[in-house]
């Protein structure tokens, strides 16, 4: 089947996420305590308690977010799975792994969709995505790992798992919220994760409690783990809200997501925390939060990366045409000193590299500490 007619038939099947319900989901099995043990638990899957799945479901209705149980068919691209302590554990054929449905936007990887059916489909990202992939970046020649969903977990009353029953919930905060910089960028692999974790590295060294989060994407445990190492106090990610991608899920349901993480991130006194917007500016999800007025005031500034000068002078004004505070740009183009003074002639915005960023004075110069903040304004002055 080619890749235009299987797109057709997953279009037909595409349906808004629908919530678990309170009757059975399908078909129920027991499910040996001893069987999910030895299963291969992914990233995307560190919330969920597997005490409660004491069932799998057969012949049910796939959802983004349920918990399946899939046994490895064929290795191809994806030939490690992120386990939620960070390591990349070896997949072999006939292996069984706990993943998670999600759909998928990368364009660098893969172009995926949640499957109408149990059955066949693909690992479409190494932090535990099973999907239908319908189209990939041409680098990946050996194509998607080919994975074969055996059921979704279930609760004794034969009601599937979901992320969303693990999720975080939006709770008003006591203390004052930090000061919040989004980095966005001009596309996947523009720089975004490495300048944020710089930022935070910078913010840390200059004596401020930071924090950091992803609020869009798709679920992986390498840009958690990355903020970890740079000092962020706290980190979260949009699986954390209850989503194993945001790639569909609508502006609403993506509002919820950056609300539920900003004020778990308020209850832990921070100074300030850097949120990192997935993907580039054309992309569905990433253009309707970052033209979003709530969105606009909930935040403090952008820092903008990108690949070259003419990216960055295009993603400034289209930031600024939305009313952003574009504060720096920053991204790979920093990686050229050429590149850097082309967009240095270009742009009002200074532009920093990663070791601009990871500097105390530069960094804490980008939070803006005014009158509005007067406690990290002191924190900035000590």
């Amino acid at each position: 089947m080619s890749s235009e007619m299987l797109m057709t038939n997953i279009a037909k099947d595409l349906r808004p996420c629908e919530a678990p319900g309170a009757a059975p989901d399908g078909v129920a099995q027991p499910l040996a305590k001893s069987r999910l043990e030895a299963a291969r638990a992914a990233f995307v899957t560190r919330r969920v308690n597997f005490a409660d799945a004491r069932t799998l479901l057969t012949e049910a209705t796939p959802r983004a977010g349920d918990v399946v149980l899939a046994r490895v068919k064929r290795l191809r691209h994806h030939a490690k799975l992120q386990c939620a302590r960070g390591r990349r554990v070896q997949l072999f054929h006939g292996d069984e792994i706990l993943v998670c449905f999600g759909d998928r936007y990368a364009p660098q990887q893969f172009e995926a969709y949640v499957p109408a059916t149990l059955g066949p489909c693909h690992l479409v990202a190494s932090g535990g995505v099973a999907a239908q992939a319908v189209n990939w970046h041409e680098r990946i020649h050996r194509g998607p790992t080919e994975i074969e969903v055996l059921g979704i977990l279930g609760d004794a009353e034969g009601r599937a798992l979901n992320l969303r029953r693990y999720a975080l919930h939006a709770q008003p905060a006591e203390a004052s919220r930090p000061r919040l910089i989004v980095v966005a960028g001009t596309s996947m692999d523009s720089g975004k994760t490495t300048a944020g974790a710089h930022l935070v590295r910078g913010l840390t060294r200059a004596g401020l409690r930071v924090g950091a989060a992803k609020v869009t994407g798709t679920g992986a445990c390498n840009d958690y783990f990355l903020m970890r190492d740079a000092g962020a106090a706290v980190v979260l990610d949009f699986t954390d809200a209850g989503h194993v991608s945001t790639y569909r899920a609508g502006e609403p349901a993506i509002r919820r997501v950056v609300e539920t993480l900003t004020a778990e991130l308020s209850r832990h006194g921070l100074d300030a925390a850097v949120l990192e917007v997935a993907d580039g500016l054309v992309q569905a999800e990433t253009a309707a939060l970052l033209s979003a007025a709530w969105f606009r005031q909930a935040i403090d500034g952008v820092i903008f990366c990108a690949q070259d000068a003419m990216g960055a002078k295009a993603g400034v004004e289209w930031l600024e045409q939305r009313g952003h505070d574009v504060m720096a740009v920053s991204g790979l183009l920093t990686a050229a000193p050429l590149a850097m003074r082309e967009a240095g002639e270009l742009l009002e915005q200074p532009i920093i590299g990663l070791d601009g960023l990871s500097d105390r004075y530069v960094s804490r110069s980008l939070v803006a500490c005014d009158t509005r903040d007067a406690e990290l304004a002191n924190a900035c002055a000590g």
